[in-house]
């Protein structure tokens, strides 16, 4: 091979890497993701992302429908927070391991709170504990995503996260044949995609965690403030106010 067949090669290679990632580029980008500086891949954000006080979230109407699945509460709680989350952010962990017990004993417990859990995958490995998920019993469905959210580090840093993920679902009740069956489920995946993609174009999801408070027949996305006590505030302040 003479030199300017190697030069021809090479070209040829480069163009095809380039064709590659712009094609994977315009598809991500229709899904709601963009390609960053450093190679990572990120749900598009607006130029204000971080500045949350510039942030208004959109007006959500009374009539909108949201995934009701996976859900712990009473059906008939006055106030329902709904949480879309990705597996492998860590700020998802900290809000279900420091925060969410909390409410569940002060809110959920009494009847006051309904939690919906609605995934929201920022990558694939999220989208596979995600797809594993939705085959575990329901009545294991929170124990099982806890524990993925308890060792987020171990699996997200293993060599093969889904068998990470899969043994995790082995231990809440789902057989290790049907795990891996789970991962290749389409219909779900199509389920998960829409839910995500509704969130983005209905609600104004930018990020996870996003929640969105239900109260009285309405609907407000949460912004700003995901301590504990700023959620008992909020949940407080959307309970029915009672009589004198």
């Amino acid at each position: 091979m003479n030199f300017e067949r190697i030069i021809k090669t090479i070209s040829g290679l480069i163009a095809g890497v380039v064709v590659f990632f712009m094609a994977g580029g315009v598809y991500l980008s229709s899904k709601g993701f963009v390609f960053q500086d450093d190679g990572s891949i990120v749900l598009v954000a607006p130029a204000a992302a971080q500045d949350e006080t510039a942030y208004t979230p959109p007006s959500i109407p009374d009539n909108i429908v949201l995934p009701t699945e996976h859900s712990e509460g009473k059906a008939d709680a006055p106030v329902t927070l709904y949480e879309y989350s990705s597996f492998g952010c860590s700020h998802c962990a900290d809000f279900h391991l420091g925060v969410l017990p909390e409410l569940k004993k002060e809110f959920v417990d009494t009847g006051l709170l309904r939690v919906v859990f609605v995934p929201f995958p920022l990558d694939k490995n999220s989208m596979s504990a995600a797809l594993v998920a939705e085959c575990v019993p329901e009545d294991k469905y929170f124990e099982f995503i806890n524990l993925l959210f308890k060792k987020q580090r171990d699996w997200e840093l293993s060599r093969d996260p889904e068998k990470v993920i899969k043994q995790y679902a082995t231990l809440n009740g789902l057989p290790a044949e049907d795990a891996d069956k789970c991962l290749h489920n389409d219909d779900n995946a199509r389920e998960i995609l829409s839910n995500r993609q509704n969130g983005i174009a209905q609600l104004g999801i930018r990020g996870t965690p996003t929640f969105i408070i239900s109260y009285n027949g309405h609907f407000e996305q949460v912004v700003n403030d995901y301590s504990l006590d700023a959620f008992k505030d909020l949940i407080v302040s959307k309970l029915p106010k009672k009589d004198n």
